[in-house]
C-alpha cells in the first residue's frame, strides 16, 4: 500500500516571512507542499520514481521534525521502495471502468 503526504494535515506555514525567519518545521512543510504531486499532475507523475521518492522524503522530514518517528520511518521506507523499484504505482481506480449507460426512455 502506498502512503502519501497530505499537506493539509499540517499546520499552514507562513509564506510571507523570509526563509531565515521560518522554523525548520515550517521550511520542511513548505518543501513537502512543493514536492507533493498536485491533482492535475497525478496521471503524469504518479509513476515517476524520483518524484515519488522526493515527495515521500519531504513528508518524512516533516514527521521527523514533529517527533513522529514511526510515520517518518514509513515515509522513508516508501521512498526507498520507489528508488529500489520494489514499489510501483497501483493502477488508477477509475481506469478500466466502463460507464453504465442509462436505458433510453
Amino acid at each position: 500500500m502506498a502512503f502519501s503526504f497530505d499537506p493539509s494535515m499540517t499546520s499552514q506555514a507562513p509564506t510571507a516571512k523570509p526563509a531565515n525567519e521560518l522554523s525548520d518545521l515550517e521550511l520542511a512543510q513548505l518543501l513537502a507542499e512543493r514536492l507533493a504531486i498536485k491533482p492535475a499532475d497525478w496521471h503524469r507523475l504518479n509513476r515517476d520514481r524520483r518524484v515519488r521518492a522526493s515527495e515521500q522524503l519531504a513528508a518524512a522530514l516533516v514527521f521527523l521534525l514533529k517527533q513522529n518517528t514511526e510515520e517518518a520511518l514509513v515515509r522513508v521506507e516508501q521512498a526507498t521502495g520507489w528508488l529500489n523499484h520494489s514499489l510501483q504505482a497501483p493502477p488508477c481506480p477509475t481506469h478500466g471502468e466502463r460507464k453504465t449507460r442509462l436505458p433510453n426512455d
